[in-house]
C-alpha cells in the first residue's frame, strides 16, 4: 500500500517524478490563498499585503510620471522662448548682427538664429501699480517664427508689434497691473540718459498690441516683447545686440554644433548651451525624482514585509497538511514551490491592480485635480507655485517596467523565507504538535 501511494504521488506531482511547479503544486497554492473562517486573520494580512503592494506601485507609477511630465514641460517651456545656444560677443558687440545671425541660421541643424536686446525695467500702469520685468527686444520675423509666442497670443495680434508701434506682455502680468490690449505700459529703466546732474532713468509709455500666454507663470508675468529697433533706442544700444539665441532641431546634441557654430561665426565668441545655463534648476530635478523613487519603493518594500508575516502565520496553520504532504511522498522542494507560489501569487496580482491603477490615474490626471480642487474648494498644484497651469503627467516604459520588476522582486524574495521554513517542517513534530 505504501509502494501504491507514493506511486500516485508520484504520478500527482507529489513525490521525486514530478514536475516543479506541477499542476497539484499550482492547486494546492490556489487552495491556501482562498479564505477559511479559520483562516480569516491570515486572509486580512495577506489583504493588506495585496492592497499595500498595489498602492505602492501605483503611487510609484503616478509620482514618476508626474515628475517626469513636469520635466518635459518645463524644458519644452523654457527652451520654446530661450535659446538652446546663446551666442556672445568676446570682442565687441554685434554690429553686424543681421549677417551674422544669417550665417548662424545656415548652419545644418540650426532652426533659427533671434538677435536679442535684454534689458531689466519696472513696468507700471496709468491706474497704479507696478512689476519688474524683463525686456527682450527682437525682431518681427523671429517672433513670428517663435511658436512658442506666436501660437499663444490670447488677446490682440502682432501687427502693432510688426509695425514697431506696440509691445507684447504675458497674461499674469497684465492681469497683475490691471491692463488690456490697446492700453498704454509705462516702462522705466535705470540706464537712461546722461545729463550733468548724472544719469536720468529712462521712462516712455508703449501700446500693448497683444497678451500671450505660455503655460509657465514664471514668464507670463514677467516678459514684455518689443520691437528690437525700439529696444535698441530704449537701451542706448543703437544699432547692436547683445546676444543671438540659437534653435536647434535637436538640444540634446548640442554639443556637436558647437565648431560648426563657431566656424559660421568667423569671429570670437562665447557660446553657453541651455544644459549650463539651467544646470543647477534640471540637476534638482533629478535629485529629487531619485529621491522620491528610493523613499516611495519602502511602501512597496513595508507590503513585501507583510507577505512575510502572513506566510508564516500560514505555514505554522498547515502545519499538518504539510506533514501529511510530506508522508505521501512530497519532497521538501515541492512544499517550498506551493508556499513560494502562494506568496508570489498575492505579489503578482497586486502588482497588475497597482499598474492598471496607476495608469488609470496618470490618464486621468489633470481631470482628478480639477475634482479634488472643487471637492476641497482650493487650488491645487497652484501655478504661481508650481509653474504650470496643468497638472503633466508622462509615463516612460522602461520606468514602468523597472518598477514592475522592483515590485516582484520584493515580493518574490519575502516569499523565500516562510517557503523555505515550511519546507524544512519536520512532519512528526507537526503532526505531534497538531
Amino acid at each position: 500500500m505504501a509502494e501504491a501511494a507514493v506511486d500516485r504521488s508520484s504520478k500527482s506531482g507529489l513525490g521525486p517524478a514530478g514536475k516543479p511547479f506541477s499542476t497539484f503544486e499550482r492547486l494546492v497554492a490556489w487552495r491556501y490563498l482562498r479564505a477559511r473562517r479559520k483562516e480569516a486573520f491570515i486572509s486580512v494580512i495577506a489583504g493588506f499585503s495585496f492592497v499595500g503592494i498595489m498602492l505602492g506601485v501605483a503611487t510609484l507609477i503616478i509620482v514618476m510620471a508626474v515628475m517626469n511630465g513636469f520635466r518635459t514641460e518645463l524644458v519644452s517651456r523654457i527652451l520654446g522662448i530661450n535659446g538652446h545656444m546663446i551666442v556672445q560677443p568676446s570682442d565687441g558687440p554685434f554690429t553686424d548682427y543681421p549677417d551674422l545671425a544669417a550665417r548662424l541660421a545656415a548652419v545644418p541643424g540650426v532652426k533659427m538664429a533671434l538677435p536679442l536686446v535684454e534689458g531689466q525695467v519696472l513696468a507700471s500702469a496709468q491706474a497704479g501699480g507696478s512689476t519688474g520685468a524683463l525686456v527682450r527686444g527682437a525682431r518681427a520675423e523671429d517672433l513670428t517664427k517663435l511658436k512658442t509666442i506666436s501660437n499663444n497670443i490670447k488677446s490682440g495680434d502682432m501687427v502693432g508689434y510688426a509695425s514697431g508701434q506696440g509691445v507684447l506682455i504675458g497674461t499674469r502680468m497684465a492681469d497683475q497691473l490691471g491692463l488690456q490690449v490697446g492700453d498704454l505700459v509705462t516702462l522705466t529703466s535705470p540706464d537712461g540718459d546722461v545729463t550733468p546732474m548724472g544719469v536720468s532713468p529712462r521712462v516712455k509709455s508703449y501700446k500693448i498690441s497683444g497678451l500671450f500666454e505660455i503655460g509657465m507663470s514664471e514668464y507670463d508675468s514677467s516678459i514684455i516683447f518689443m520691437p528690437l529697433e525700439e529696444a535698441q533706442l530704449f537701451f542706448n544700444a543703437e544699432g547692436l545686440v547683445q546676444s543671438i539665441e540659437l534653435f536647434v532641431d535637436h538640444p540634446d546634441d548640442i554639443d556637436a554644433l558647437r565648431p560648426k557654430v563657431e566656424e559660421a561665426a568667423g569671429r570670437q565668441i562665447n557660446l553657453t548651451d541651455w544644459r549650463q545655463r539651467n544646470q543647477t534648476f534640471f540637476s534638482a530635478l533629478q535629485v529629487e525624482r531619485n529621491v522620491m523613487f528610493m523613499i516611495l519603493t519602502l511602501i512597496v518594500l513595508v507590503a513585501a514585509l507583510n507577505i512575510i508575516s502572513g506566510l508564516i502565520m500560514l505555514v505554522k496553520d498547515k502545519g499538518s497538511d504539510i506533514a501529511i504532504l510530506r508522508t505521501m511522498g512530497a519532497s521538501a522542494g515541492a512544499i517550498m514551490r506551493i508556499f513560494f507560489m502562494t506568496g508570489a501569487a498575492i505579489g503578482i496580482v497586486g502588482t497588475l491592480a497597482g499598474v492598471l491603477l496607476g495608469v488609470l490615474v496618470c490618464v486621468n490626471i489633470e481631470s482628478i485635480r480639477q475634482f479634488f480642487s472643487w471637492i476641497s474648494g482650493t487650488v491645487i498644484f497652484n501655478p504661481q507655485v508650481y509653474f504650470l497651469s496643468q497638472l503633466p503627467a508622462e509615463m516612460q516604459l522602461s520606468e514602468t517596467i523597472s518598477i514592475v520588476v522592483m515590485a516582484l522582486t520584493l515580493s518574490f524574495i519575502a516569499t523565500i523565507f516562510p517557503a523555505w521554513r515550511a519546507s524544512r517542517l519536520d512532519p512528526v513534530q507537526a503532526l505531534r504538535y497538531e
